[in-house]
């Protein structure tokens, strides 16, 4: 099974990074336009606007020039997608997975979407703001806070996972 397309979007902006200074990246300040966030840099932590702003602007598969949009949650709060359209009890490629940063019952968050599992089992994650920039990064299953699927869109039957290989070393800290 192909990704979905969500997930195709989110990995073409693989690389973007905010601008160091005064200067910010005008893909991050769209991306919060289009969650209708009030930001207007991108030294905000922005992982929620890069998944939010995926969502919102990916296109429909045969009419590549007229957007479709998902609503996301409209949110700069990463846990904003804990109770985010159907709940999963296993990840699905482009999945979007909520973590929870700094303690469980925090405020704090990090999500993205799923890309699958290195050889550890821990987690591909394709997200904004990973290590201030767009990139697919590993993470632990122990900071899971929750799988969701968007809602409105059809879950796949069954899906293989990719798994590929890492250093094995996960994030700890988004900020």
């Amino acid at each position: 099974m192909a990704d979905p397309r969500w997930l195709k979007r989110a990995k073409e902006y693989i690389g973007l990074r905010e601008f160091p200074g005064k200067q910010h990246n005008p893909f991050i300040l769209r991306m919060w336009s289009l969650i209708k966030a009030p930001f207007k840099d991108d030294e905000t932590p922005w992982c929620a606007g890069f998944v939010g702003g995926v969502l919102e602007e990916v296109d429909l598969p045969d009419l590549p020039k007229v957007t479709f949009g998902i609503m996301s949650t409209r949110s700069a709060m990463a846990r904003s997608y804990v109770k985010y359209g159907k709940a999963l009890s296993k990840p699905y490629p482009g999945c979007i997975v909520v973590f929870w940063r700094g303690s469980k019952s925090g405020s704090q968050g990090h999500v993205g979407f799923f890309d699958g599992y290195d050889q550890h089992g821990n987690l591909w994650i394709v997200g904004g703001n990973q290590g201030d920039r767009v990139s697919r990064a590993i993470f632990g299953r122990d900071r899971v806070l929750a799988y969701r699927w968007p809602p409105g869109e059809p879950l796949p039957d069954a899906v293989p996972v990719a798994v590929s290989k890492s250093d094995g070393k996960v994030s700890t800290n988004e900020a």
